[in-house]
């Protein structure tokens, strides 16, 4: 998708923080950090949201999830880290292209606040 701002950053037309790149994926440094530590790990190919991914895509999404931890420990974060994937306006989703946001180092409070 030509307009998009995610695949826009990884072709390189917006410029990024970049963590990672190779022909599949790019991840790069969140521009509003909610953490110490705060990147997101995109796919180049475009996916507006995980609700659209299917079978053909599980080699890319699995590719994804083996690549966070390694990231993740290469940005520092030994002890830890959270992942997220915003799916859809319900779930919180901004920008409609697939991404895994890494985040950690700091306090991280709990996901949901339990009473």
């Amino acid at each position: 998708m030509s307009d998009c701002l995610f695949c826009k950053i990884s072709r390189g037309e917006i410029p990024s923080r970049k963590v990672y790149e190779d022909d599949e994926v790019y991840a790069f440094h969140d521009i509003n950090p909610v953490a110490p530590v705060h990147f997101m790990l995109i796919p180049k190919l475009h996916l507006d949201s995980l609700a659209q991914a299917e079978q053909q895509h599980a080699a890319l999404l699995g590719k994804m999830m083996t690549l966070a931890p390694r990231l993740a420990l290469e940005q520092g974060l030994s002890n830890g880290f959270r992942t997220v994937i915003n799916t859809g306006k319900g779930g919180g989703q901004e920008v409609f292209h697939l991404h895994i946001h890494i985040i950690g180092g700091g306090n991280i409070p709990p996901m949901v606040k339990r009473d």
